[in-house]
């Protein structure tokens, strides 16, 4: 609890125009993001363009007062650093390993193990079929869907952009995830290792 009221007393600090104070959440989190980084892209000149590039738009954010997460700066900036590592592989055509939880589970077909040519293969192909049954889902659930996982929009970003109440659309996010999972029963689907 003390680590983060002091990470939010430093946000809010560098909020006023204490430079410094980011400086101190950098240094004391560093090594704990780069880890991660580079646990997922085993590159160690990527894993430090991921980790420039997430602390770019740390500030970004945070300059433009759209930081909403009250003493969860860690869960925060890692949350950044999953989405750059997913669109470095994105753009690469190939997919990163994580174990995330909640909403996202349905996402998670990778290990952490480090993957030989038949389990890229396969991994490959899961990314493909998860693809394909998002677009088998009804157009106003995708789109919240993909707003949402892909695109790491909040539910009020996905409100505005969409037109509809946030309450509307964290029911078509549940009714998306509820699909996919009936189409991955249909379909006999295993989304494990």
């Amino acid at each position: 609890m003390q680590q983060e009221l002091l990470d939010a007393n430093l946000v809010g600090n560098y909020i006023n125009g204490q430079e410094s104070a980011l400086e101190v959440l950098i240094t004391r989190h560093k090594q704990r993001i780069y880890s991660f980084i580079y646990s997922k892209v085993y590159d160690k000149d990527i894993a430090e363009d991921i980790f420039q590039d997430t602390f770019i738009k740390v500030i970004r954010t945070l300059k433009r007062g759209a930081y909403n997460e009250e003493g969860k700066f860690l869960p925060w900036v890692m949350r950044i650093a999953h989405n750059l590592i997913i669109d470095y592989f994105r753009k690469n055509n190939r997919m990163p390993k994580f174990d995330n939880a909640g909403e996202f589970s349905i996402f998670s077909v990778l290990s952490d193990s480090t993957l030989n040519a038949e389990k890229t293969i396969i991994k490959q192909q899961v990314e493909q079929d998860v693809r394909r049954l998002v677009d088998e889902l009804p157009e106003d659930q995708r789109e919240v869907l993909i707003m949402r996982i892909y695109n790491d929009m909040s539910f009020k970003e996905i409100s505005e952009r969409t037109g509809v109440s946030i309450n509307t659309a964290l029911g078509r996010m549940r009714y998306a995830l509820i699909n996919l999972r009936k189409i991955i029963d249909k379909h006999n689907i295993v989304l494990t290792n």
